[in-house]
């Protein structure tokens, strides 16, 4: 009876853990409790960048995490906006897109992260698996594409899977990726295998 006592409350105390590790208080990407207010801005440039199959939520998700879609966000980093640019970064982006005028901008912040998104997309094809290949570009967004790459070396032989590399990345880089899969598996959303229609060529 003992016994039994001690391993429901060890069976509780670990589903707890994994709630407040990649669960609690992420509502689904489509919950009313996220603002749609930049919605039309994810649906144009995913669009406009990744072509019209991929699910335009991946990059709503990842600015819930980035953000929490909060505009005016600002990170200790210096790190800007819904889409937690840094302004070096952002002016990286502007040679090619100068008419992105404004990193306080939703609109051109948006914009900017998800061509970033693009950017890192294009560099993992042929080394990850294509259904894994947007896990790969969301890791290398938080933590750079160097050092996912490292970790990618570590496993030999390509093409990689995220699982598979995911460990030898900061624990912040896998929850990040981690948290960005829940927001679209409450409920359950389109697998990144779907989303490989894109162009591979720039939009």
């Amino acid at each position: 009876m003992r016994k039994a006592g001690w391993l429901g409350l060890a069976i509780l105390t670990g589903v707890m853990v994994w709630r407040l590790l990649f669960g609690a208080g992420l509502h689904a990407v489509d919950s009313p409790d996220w603002t749609d207010n930049y919605d039309t801005y994810f649906r144009k440039y995913a669009k406009h960048y990744f072509g019209p199959d991929l699910d335009w939520r991946w990059f709503k998700a990842q600015a819930i995490v980035e953000s929490g879609l909060r505009s005016k966000a600002r990170s200790k980093s210096g790190a800007v906006g819904v889409m937690q640019i840094v302004p070096s970064t952002f002016r990286e982006i502007q040679k090619d897109n100068p008419h992105f005028t404004d990193i306080a901008s939703p609109r051109w912040n948006i914009a900017a992260g998800i061509y970033y998104d693009r950017q890192l997309y294009l560099r993992w094809q042929d080394i990850a698996y294509d259904a894994d290949r947007l896990y790969f570009t969301f890791a290398s967004y938080n933590t750079g594409h160097e050092r996912v790459s490292s970790a990618a070396d570590k496993v030999g032989k390509t093409p990689v899977r995220w699982k598979h590399v995911g460990p030898y990345t900061p624990k912040q880089t896998r929850y990040y990726v981690k948290r960005i899969r829940v927001l679209m598996e409450k409920p359950a959303a389109q697998h990144p295998s779907a989303e490989l229609v894109v162009h591979d060529s720039d939009a």
